[in-house]
């Protein structure tokens, strides 16, 4: 399985299903947003934002893609043949790669980062929505590296946290616990944000932002999947 996966001959014919399967799940998708103002501002303001969610929840993430409406964005995704696949279905959805990595504990800038970094700041500034699955490639699932935190000082902008959940799903046994959302299924989506890290924030600065979202995004992502149990309001 995994080498048809990475088979260049398949890739197109398996991206162009999963984006097909995704627009379903799109069409069909009940979602929940209790903090939907906070996406509301953000989208009604010209400023470019950087916008995290887990890898594993990568399907959801693109499901949100009717509330960014008519907002430019991109996605990162690495230069890994798995990430080819990605790459390939997250053009047909509309939502263009820039390929790179959003970079490991002790390589932030990730493989092929540097040009990937750099075109990922000019993206904001002019006015985009960068979205990143900080955990990915391949792990540790659920960490943060230094690499967002990195961005957006460089890019000088807004970041929100998206902690995404869907109910119900199918979730595969690779090492992000990959959840694909059935179709008609219910969603939830736990937003926080605006967070920021100043232009001129030292390593120490650094390292606080990257673990303060960390908690943040492992407390959201508990608070939606909770949210859609009916455990919490």
């Amino acid at each position: 399985m995994k080498r048809l996966w990475r088979s260049r001959a398949a890739q197109p014919v398996l991206a162009w299903l999963a984006a097909a399967y995704v627009e379903v799940v799109i069409a069909t998708l009940r979602w929940r947003i209790p903090d939907r103002a906070i996406a509301d501002l953000a989208l009604a303001s010209p400023q470019g934002v950087i916008a995290l969610f887990w890898h594993g929840r990568i399907v959801q993430g693109m499901a949100c893609r009717p509330l960014l409406k008519k907002r430019p964005r991109r996605v990162m995704i690495s230069r890994s043949r798995d990430g080819a696949f990605i790459a390939m279905a997250a053009e047909r959805l509309g939502v263009p790669p820039i390929r790179g990595s959003a970079g490991k504990v002790g390589d932030p800038l990730g493989k092929g980062g540097a040009a990937a970094f750099r075109e990922a700041v000019d993206f904001i500034q002019g006015g985009g929505v960068m979205i990143l699955t900080p955990d990915g490639p391949r792990g540790p699932r659920e960490v943060l590296p230094p690499g967002p935190a990195q961005l957006a000082r460089a890019a000088d902008c807004a970041v929100f946290l998206m902690s995404l959940a869907a109910k119900p799903v199918l979730t595969l046994k690779s090492w992000d616990r990959a959840s694909l959302p059935l179709p008609f299924a219910r969603g939830c989506v736990v937003l926080e944000g605006p967070l920021r890290v100043a232009p001129d924030a030292d390593a120490t600065a650094l390292e606080a932002a990257r673990a303060d979202w960390q908690a943040r995004m492992r407390a959201g992502q508990a608070r939606a999947e909770a949210m859609l149990d009916g455990r919490v309001d």
